[in-house]
């Protein structure tokens, strides 16, 4: 049965250990440079304070659509020096409106989408180079409903690639070279994105769950054998608990009995994180669109730009961006600046600005949208287990995370939670306890995402840093031994017995140590 254990060992090594040890330089990368994104603060940050007589009215812009539907959101932003009205109705691409002469936007061109890299570049010299459905820096499922993407080169200190929205002509996604470099050796490399550029898309997704469930095999089997090898009473003649002379030997087995099972646990939290076989799929029936899906009312689109503005203004706040919402049966009016910070108006009263919504008028939407119901209101003062910031290397930086914060925990079979922002009125998640659970299986057991660690980021990453380098050792040592034997080396020959010597319990050890060699 040993021999059966060594032998799966060995050779799932020599498979996979190439690919466990990308995985982890990859993953040592990503701690420190994250995959490309666009924040909502590099959006805003390159826009103008809107004016009064910038735009036509909303009511004006939808009517201009010349779609019959009313949209469920409205948003006036700019693009290219330019503003416009974007629509937005719950599935497909959103609708563009030029704000200025009330056209719509029937087609995003090159001009379009140059003015809009310009614009975002500061003023630096950009060139078109063509247009994409996807590449390795866009495979977000965020962006599906912006392609396909014009992907410009901005000529600027970052040396940035400008990916411009063919339906908004928005930029959506920025990359500079410090970002496509480090990337090649981080996210590309983590994810596979070598292979799934030549292989079908459908089986890009069951290789990296596979082969992170073989690459844990692999491990286990390891940590199995590395406690059959090792003396926990008494030594070999090598003076060791371990059978293995000084060198990769040695460092394989005892780094794997040191650090195999927190890499055990990454290869499985990693296959895990891509939710397979269905183990993750939301079982909640709550609709969280209930609170803001219904279309924008006539209260909605009537508003006195100038005045909405001034109202801003009078509140010290300068608008760059204006969304248009519903919650529940009210319209609100949201505006942003340049910062990336809030300020709301109910579009039914002419009151001043608002940090955020009443707690009162939030929980009232909240039991209106659900009345058959039976909730629970909580609302965080600081941060808890599900509800934490991130810092910018994260996929996840991005979110926002504002206290205090409204969770509505729902008694229905799925234990359904939402996670509303007061600052804006907007879900920022559902959660039912499937969902909750990849916080444990994936954020917690593979990013290390722990409140006291997350607390203490030079802890963290000394910690993380310190089990990659024990993960490194025994990957290099794992492709080594796994080199030498693929190489071959020369046969022993050994002196025979002589007729009437009985076998040595020595020479037993010594095959089966012969045996565990890589």
């Amino acid at each position: 049965m040993k021999r059966y254990l060594y032998l799966a060992h060995r050779w799932l090594g020599i498979g996979l250990g190439l690919f466990v040890l990308l995985w982890i330089v990859s993953g040592v990368v990503m701690l420190f440079v994250g995959y490309p994104k666009l924040t909502p603060e590099e959006h805003l940050s390159r826009l103008q304070p809107l004016s009064a007589d910038c735009c036509i009215a909303p009511r004006a812009a939808l009517a201009a659509s010349g779609d019959p539907r009313t949209p469920l959101s409205l948003r006036l932003t700019g693009a290219g020096g330019s503003p416009r009205y974007l629509l937005d109705y719950g599935d497909g691409p959103l609708l563009a409106v030029d704000a200025r002469s009330g056209r719509r936007i029937e087609h995003i061109g090159a001009a379009e989408a140059l003015a809009s890299a310009r614009q975002f570049a500061d003023g630096a010299e950009v060139r078109l180079l063509d247009r994409v459905e996807e590449d390795a820096w866009t495979r977000n499922h965020a962006l599906a409903r912006e392609r396909p993407l014009y992907r410009l080169q901005a000529d600027d200190a970052e040396g940035r690639l400008l990916y411009v929205s063919s339906h908004s002509g928005l930029v959506v996604r920025d990359a500079s070279a410090h970002e496509r470099a480090w990337n090649l050796l981080g996210a590309w490399l983590h994810w596979l994105y070598p292979l799934r550029e030549v292989m079908p898309k459908a089986a890009w997704s069951p290789l990296l769950v596979y082969g992170a469930l073989l690459g844990a095999v692999l491990v286990l089997l390891g940590m199995l054998i590395g406690l059959l090898r090792w003396r926990f009473t008494g030594r070999y003649r090598n003076g060791s608990h371990s059978p293995y002379p000084a060198g990769a030997s040695r460092v394989h087995h005892v780094g794997g009995l040191l650090v195999g099972v927190v890499l055990l646990v990454w290869l499985v939290s990693g296959m895990l994180s891509m939710e397979p076989w269905g183990l993750f799929e939301k079982r909640s029936t709550i609709d969280a669109a209930a609170l803001r899906n219904a279309p924008l009312n006539a209260g909605a689109v009537k508003t006195d730009l100038a005045s909405a503005l001034a109202r801003f203004r009078a509140a010290g706040f300068e608008a760059v961006e204006l969304q248009w919402h519903m919650l529940g049966d009210q319209p609100y009016l949201l505006g942003l600046d340049a910062r990336g910070e809030t300020r709301i108006l109910p579009a039914a009263s002419a009151g001043p600005a608002q940090e955020h919504l009443e707690r009162a008028v939030l929980e009232r939407q909240v039991r209106e949208a659900w009345p058959e119901q039976s909730l629970r209101f909580e609302w965080l003062e600081q941060e808890d287990f599900h509800y934490y910031a991130r810092s910018e290397p994260s996929l996840y930086s991005h979110l926002p995370r504002r206290l205090p914060l409204l969770r509505v925990r729902f008694d229905d079979p799925a234990a359904t939670w939402l996670h509303l922002d007061p600052y804006s009125g907007t879900v920022i998640e559902q959660l039912d306890q499937r969902r909750r659970a990849v916080r444990w299986v994936f954020k917690l057991l593979h990013s290390w995402d722990w409140l006291p660690l997350l607390q203490r980021p030079r802890m963290r990453d000394g910690l993380l840093l310190a089990f990659s380098a024990g993960m490194l050792a025994i990957a290099i040592s794992g492709v080594l031994l796994g080199w030498r034997r693929l190489r071959g080396r020369p046969r022993r020959v050994r002196p025979r017995a002589a007729p009437d010597a009985r076998p040595s319990r020595l020479a037993g050890t010594t095959s089966a140590d012969d045996s565990m060699q890589r």
